[in-house]
């Protein structure tokens, strides 16, 4: 690869949320290749090495699913010499970029669809799998319409997914709403009205853990920001084409969410806590109310108890004044899939093959599913093996439209800049400000 490409690689890639899942594994290599041990010479069979980076280091149940199925895969296949790294989340993706910077990526790792399949792409660092998804028509075919769409480059498909991820769901404690006899906000007027009454009474109104910075900006503005500005809106000024982020449109978004801070909404120091305490401190009963992804459930359905669950409802953000945007949706992205080097080929690219199917096929899919995490295929659901709040989760889904995600269709250097900033614009920063910079990001990096 030319040293231009990673080094405009190195330049615009920067921390995101990643997430996804794992299972059983096959003996079936790609169409037309052969697969190792396929053939008995009487030969010990030859050592294949693979590495695999992934961020699943914790203890909620999709972590474990996905760990205990990469065991699997080295123990099913005993001349695979598997070199696994887990990463936790919050530096996962700054590893990454250090290693494409330098053409070092490892031979497979979970993968962010969007704006980092395009970035490895154009870097020349990975290779599509075609191959292997026609090898396997069925599989294929089992994808929800759509699902390959944000991991595909000029018709070829990089990777298949491992989950599906709404990003803005409004969790809230039904035991204090009824307390305090109040409803889930439609308005943005019920919402500050809710700030007021949990905040009079000694109460969190909303739990945020931002020290990462991805979350107010994934969790909050994505969807709020789509609310005032609509979807066609945000498209435009991705692409600096119509639209920009200091048009009025997008400042009074900002406005709206640091009008949450400034009426105490958020605890204090939530720019010091991350996601994991954020979801601690909701499910404890310390706030009313957490705005988190779909991430959240696998990691409530191992850490808190079944009436704490009960307990739990969701619904999504309230509407604004004179918005644009559509008031029934929530932002979200495919999940995660696994990406595999360019550099990879041969006995290795078909073992390779094997332990993407293993991760992300019909098998895999079930089982991701019923550790509490939502996905991108059609898998009948059993809800005797998932939390109640799941199975509400799962129903909301199917109630709403899907908007994006800022970071998952900004530039690495524009998301960069919007992370940063709400940090920023939530210890008072002003919208004006902060929108400036996030343009300058923008059109500097799509050329504009």
């Amino acid at each position: 690869m030319k040293k231009s490409l990673i080094m405009t690689l190195a330049a615009t890639m920067s921390l995101a949320l990643l997430a996804g899942c794992g299972a059983s594994g096959t003996k079936e290599g790609a169409k037309g290749s052969t697969a190792p041990n396929s053939t008995n010479t009487g030969k010990p069979a030859e050592k294949i090495k693979l590495s695999l980076w992934h961020n699943y280091t914790g203890e909620d149940l999709r972590a474990k699913k996905m760990r205990e199925y990469m065991e699997k895969f080295k123990k099913d296949h005993p001349n695979v010499e598997l070199d696994i790294q887990g990463i936790p989340p919050d530096g996962y993706r700054a590893r990454l970029k250090t290693v494409a910077a330098a053409n070092e990526m490892p031979d497979l790792f979970v993968m962010q669809p969007g704006v980092l399949t395009k970035e490895l792409v154009a870097g020349g660092l990975i290779q599509p799998v075609n191959e292997l998804l026609d090898s396997k028509p069925e599989w294929k075919d089992g994808f929800m319409p759509g699902s390959f769409n944000d991991f595909t480059i000029d018709g070829k498909i990089y990777s298949a997914p491992m989950a599906l991820s709404p990003t803005s769901i409004l969790f809230y404690n039904k035991e204090i709403f009824n307390k305090y006899n109040v409803q889930p906000p439609k308005t943005w007027d019920d919402l500050m009205k809710l700030v007021e009454t949990f905040k009079k009474n000694n109460l969190t109104p909303i739990a945020l853990g931002n020290k990462a910075a991805w979350v107010a900006q994934s969790s909050i503005l994505s969807s709020l920001a789509d609310r005032v500005t609509g979807t066609e809106w945000f498209l435009k000024a991705v692409d600096q084409n119509g639209a920009k982020f200091t048009d009025p449109e997008f400042v009074q978004a900002l406005t709206y969410l640091q009008q949450l801070g400034k009426a105490g909404a958020f605890q204090e120091g939530f720019n010091s806590i991350d996601n994991t305490q954020m979801e601690q401190m909701f499910a404890q009963g310390k706030s009313a109310m957490m705005i988190d992804g779909g991430w959240a459930l696998p990691n409530l359905a191992a850490n808190t108890s079944k009436e704490a669950l009960a307990n739990m409802a969701v619904t999504v953000l309230p509407s604004v004044p004179n918005g644009k945007g559509d008031p029934n949706s929530l932002s979200g992205v495919v999940g995660t899939g696994i990406g595999l080097s360019k550099k990879v080929a041969g006995a290795q690219k078909a073992t390779a093959y094997e332990l993407i199917y293993a991760l992300s096929g019909p098998d895999a899919q079930k089982a991701i599913l019923e550790s509490n995490q939502l996905v991108s295929y059609k898998v009948d659901l059993d809800t005797t093996k998932v939390s109640s709040l799941f199975v509400e989760v799962y129903k909301l889904m199917g109630t709403v439209k899907r908007t994006p995600v800022y970071d998952g269709n900004l530039s690495s250097a524009g998301a960069d800049v919007v992370n940063n900033g709400l940090q920023e614009l939530l210890m008072g920063g002003k919208p004006e400000d902060i929108a400036k910079k996030i343009q300058d990001a923008q059109a500097k990096a799509v050329g504009k």
